[in-house]
């Protein structure tokens, strides 16, 4: 595959416009982190790129393992930098850290099919190119939020939905998850009528709480209690659903915590920021994909295990 790199301020205004259109908040921390830019995917006039953050001082010989973020919006908006600073974290403990982009309905007139098929396709790059990257193909994570959570979630459970022009013998399905507030149980959305117009009364194929089976790589959820948009007992069905199948499934709940609570910035203190993703460098590190122990200081009470 033949990739494009391109890093210009163009690119980073074009960032910050679609932040206020998709009503994040983005403050000037976050437009400071310049990450190498890479584009995966040309579809039509739509050129999507990777944001890549890539650990410093590491062996040139050693394989790192991956994490692709996928950012939230509802599968209408949403922009990358909304995990620049998880990225940035996990790159400097070692990690080829990507957040990256994908088509949605306000940018591109797409569905969340094409959210899903994007994605995937992001996975299948990474791995394709996974010597160029200096990343081992075997532990590429998948990561989102909210919608980005179920499109990160889909990569690893739904099949097909493949770009037809890609080499198919290369996987697009990740090593393991790491999910905060993920749709995961699209019946259980209390917005039921716009998610049937947004998925075409097709929702379920899209479900993947319907689609759970052995063989599903290890996964991390993190969420509110008091989550309105995505209820927390969905992803309560979903981890029993995963473990009943023999797969790993690990809830930390966040008591009190409304939907998009680990968002940089959120918390004055960003607690929940910090502790989400103490908490995703823990279970990396459970899996073998990371070393030691996590940079971040522990906020007491933040969240508890399930």
């Amino acid at each position: 595959m033949k990739s494009t790199i391109a890093i210009s301020l163009a690119c980073i205004a074009g960032i910050v416009f679609s932040a206020a259109a998709s009503g994040q908040q983005i403050n000037s921390k976050q437009t400071t982190i310049k990450p190498k830019l890479v584009i995966y995917k040309t579809i039509g006039e739509a050129e999507l790129k990777l944001h890549i953050f890539e650990p410093a001082n590491r062996d040139a010989k050693t394989l790192s393992p991956a994490i692709v973020f996928f950012f939230g919006g509802a599968w209408t908006g949403g922009i990358p930098t909304q995990f620049y600073h998880q990225s940035d974290y996990f790159a400097s403990r070692g990690m080829v850290a990507i957040s990256a982009e994908y088509r949605v309905k306000s940018r591109h007139g797409t569905s969340p099919f094409e959210c899903v098929i994007d994605a995937k396709s992001a996975i299948r790059w990474v791995r394709a190119n996974a010597a160029w990257l200096g990343v081992n193909p075997n532990k590429i994570v998948a990561a989102g939020g909210s919608a980005g959570g179920h499109v990160a979630a889909c990569t690893a459970v739904i099949e097909g939905l493949e770009e037809e022009n890609e080499d198919h013998s290369i996987s697009s399905k990740p090593n393991a998850l790491v999910l905060f507030n993920p749709a995961v149980d699209l019946g259980s959305i209390p917005e039921n009528r716009r998610i049937d117009e947004r998925f075409k009364n097709r929702w379920e194929e899209l479900s993947p709480l319907h689609h759970v089976k052995k063989g599903v790589p290890p996964c991390i959820i993190f969420h509110g209690t008091a989550d309105e948009k995505v209820p927390f007992e969905s992803v309560e069905r979903f981890c029993k659903a995963m473990k009943e199948a023999g797969n790993v499934c690990r809830l930390v709940p966040f008591e009190g915590k409304g939907h998009g609570f680990f968002n940089y910035g959120r918390d004055k203190d960003n607690s929940s920021f910090n502790e989400t993703v103490r908490a995703a460098d823990e279970f990396l590190c459970s899996l073998g994909y990371l070393k030691g122990k996590p940079t971040l200081p522990p906020s007491p009470g933040a969240g508890t295990s399930g």
